[in-house]
């Protein structure tokens, strides 16, 4: 369930990211008329859930600290997000306060009550009122308290090791396809050499 908090936020650095790199004309806010739409389009899906659902759902959230899990992967994606974004913009001084100003307004802006607001119609969808109120109980339980503790934990642990271990099976790999074909071998070497001055 805490997965799709990491997704979501995934998605809303990833955008970020890609209007860095493609930048609208000064005075233009496409998004404005997007943000509106969207907002829109979840009141109205709210709407229809009924009233003790919903009320249901924002406690189930509540208790598995959704909004903290959501900040706390924004951080982490933070960390890696932040030198593709530097990288992605063209070379010169103002690169990096560009970068530094971009996450400070990220930060100020983030509100992790928003994003359980659009969390809502979509445990609605996944989750019968039956099911949340099962959620509910079990997150209450000493295991289900646990859970919501270790879970970030675990997921910052195992996405460090995933990464540590992918790349070791991608430098394993690049060498055996060098072995098996040589000519890709003596071609990387050609590239550095006459890449060099």
């Amino acid at each position: 369930m805490k997965h799709f908090g990491a997704f979501f936020v995934a998605a809303v650095f990833l955008s970020s990211f890609a209007v860095a790199q493609d930048l609208s004309p000064a005075g233009s806010d496409p998004d404005a008329g997007q943000s509106v739409v969207a907002a829109a389009h979840a009141s109205k899906l709210q709407a229809a859930i009924a009233a003790d659902k919903q009320a249901d759902i924002r406690r189930l959230l509540a208790l598995t600290g959704a909004g903290s899990v959501a900040t706390q992967a924004m951080d982490e994606m933070e960390k890696s997000i932040r030198p593709l974004m530097t990288d992605s913009l063209p070379p010169g001084e103002y690169r990096d306060k560009l970068v530094e100003l971009f996450f400070q307004k990220f930060h100020e802006k983030r509100d992790p009550s928003k994003l359980m607001e659009l969390m809502v119609p979509i445990y609605d969808k996944y989750y019968t009122a039956d099911e949340i109120k099962g959620l509910i109980n079990f997150y209450q339980t000493p295991l289900g308290k646990k859970m919501t503790t270790v879970l970030p934990k675990i997921v910052g642990e195992s996405q460090t090791a995933g990464g540590q271990w992918g790349q070791e099976l991608g430098r394993e790999c690049m060498m055996e396809v060098l072995e098996e074909h040589p000519e890709m071998k003596q071609a990387i070497l050609q590239a550095k050499r006459s890449a060099q001055p």
